[in-house]
Order: C-alpha cells, then sequence, then structure tokens
C-alpha cells in the first residue's frame, strides 16, 4: 500500500484530495511521482529530510549572491518533486529576492519556519510506517 493510501486513510472522504493539499506535503502528488511505491516513498521524503538542512546551512553561509540562489532554487525543485508545496513557496521567493549582501532575515526565516514544519510533518508520517 501506498504512503497516501495509508495516511490518506485518515481523511477519506468528500476532501481527501482537497485535504492533502492543506498538509505539508501533498502525499497524493509524492504517490503520483513514485508510481506508489512505498519503499520509494520513504527514501525521497528521508532524503528530503537531509538536504533540506543541508541546503539551509548553505544558503545561509553562501559567500556569494549565485550561491545563494542556487541553494533557494535546489530547495524548491526538491520540496515541489515531494508536494512541499510552502516550502518551495518560501523558497522561491528567497530565491527570486537574494541581493549581493545576502537574504533577507525575514524570508529565510520564513523557509526555515516552513522546512520545519514539513520535516516534522514527514517524520510523523515516516512513524506511521
Amino acid at each position: 500500500m501506498a504512503l497516501v493510501g495509508m495516511i490518506d486513510a485518515r481523511a477519506l472522504g468528500s476532501g481527501a484530495v482537497e485535504g492533502s493539499m492543506s498538509r505539508p506535503v501533498d502525499l497524493v502528488h509524492l504517490a503520483r511521482h513514485t508510481l506508489g511505491n512505498r519503499d520509494l516513498e520513504r527514501e525521497v521524503l528521508q532524503l528530503f529530510v537531509r538536504q533540506s538542512g543541508v541546503y539551509l546551512d548553505r544558503l545561509r553561509s553562501s559567500a556569494t549572491a549565485a550561491a545563494c540562489r542556487a541553494a533557494a532554487h535546489t530547495i524548491k525543485g526538491s520540496a515541489r518533486g515531494i508536494g512541499a508545496w510552502q516550502v518551495a513557496e518560501a523558497a522561491e521567493l528567497v530565491e527570486a529576492n537574494v541581493h549581493d549582501d545576502g537574504v533577507e532575515a525575514a524570508r529565510l526565516a520564513a523557509l526555515q519556519e516552513s522546512v520545519d514544519v514539513t520535516n516534522r510533518y514527514i517524520e510523523s508520517v515516516l512513524s506511521e510506517l
């Protein structure tokens, strides 16, 4: 059974798909992209948790605007891949608003919070498997 099948079973009803969009990770999107392969879903989610921290650190420590944009772009792409739409949006705002002197603290904080919320959600999903 795919993650989406197990996790969305709690939310079954007329709004199951809409409910998946309101969570930090769109499990329906994830299942489509992994063709329902549960092991692959688990692996992709675990990779996101690990890599999101790595790229946030790179974003904070980047010496150039180009490096900041590259780190934000990577987070955005990874987030879109798993259906973490709020993270993707926050990363896109960071990517679009990098200046020579770095990233605005408020935008970086919003991205960090979004990643934290998403990673906590992922950990809860993984603990139910």
